[in-house]
């Protein structure tokens, strides 16, 4: 019954449900999970694990592969890099950019992406319209979606020369969140751009570049996700 499992989307891999029947995983590296239960995760004492930031651009796929045929983010990796079994940790849509993990540390990825840990992640959202007092004060208060979904509370302050930048916070990993509240209160997105990921912040990293994660990076994110060292 593995294709009825992975139909339902109740088969998730290193935390990202699985979409693709017959997919291929490596037991030395991968977490995988059936209804959030863990059935087979790395083997212990492996420490050769690559981690990478990478800048992700606008309209590039946040998957290891594209039935569509689009340019996904490991295939915009530098060619040693492509070489590696590496998938992202966690998402950003279509034609959003900014900063995410790139690794083939699959416990690291099933921690970052489970609800049990909430590690903040920062966005400047660029809107058409001037946002009002309320539209911040509902955000901060912790939205109910139209569509039944409640939402914990974002932290947010506007910013720019006219006040149509949104700095957010978010502490919770609910699916094209900023979109659906800009959406819910009436604001035309422009531009979105993940710029930190806890102590991890995208800097001057030009679009489509990548860098190594440092030992220091590292560090702070196995410590907030219960890790030993």
């Amino acid at each position: 019954r593995a294709d009825e499992l992975i139909q339902a989307g109740l088969v998730s891999l290193n935390g990202t449900v699985v979409t693709e029947l017959g997919i291929r995983i490596d037991p030395a590296t991968d977490v995988l999970a059936v209804e959030g239960k863990i059935i087979s995760q790395p083997q212990p004492g492996r420490t050769d694990f690559t981690y990478i930031v990478l800048h992700k651009p606008t309209q590039v796929v946040t998957t290891v592969h594209d039935p569509e045929g689009r340019p996904t983010v490991v295939s915009i990796l530098p060619a040693p890099l492509r070489d590696k079994r590496l998938y992202p940790v966690g998402r950003l849509d279509y034609f959003s950019e900014g900063l995410l993990l790139i690794t083939d540390d699959g416990d690291l990825t099933h921690r970052l992406t489970h609800p049990r840990y909430h590690v903040p992640k920062n966005y400047e959202v660029q809107v058409r319209e001037t946002p009002t007092k309320g539209m911040l004060l509902a955000m901060r208060n912790g939205m109910t979606l139209e569509d039944g979904t409640v939402l914990a509370p974002v932290e947010v302050t506007l910013a720019g020369e006219n006040q149509k930048t949104l700095l957010l916070t978010l502490h919770q990993g609910i699916n094209r969140q900023i979109r659906r509240m800009c959406r819910d209160l009436g604001l035309t997105i422009l531009t979105l751009r993940r710029v930190a990921i806890g102590p991890i912040v995208l800097g001057n990293l030009p679009q489509g570049e990548c860098r190594p994660l440092s030992k220091q990076e590292l560090s702070w994110l196995k410590q907030a996700v219960e890790i030993e060292k």
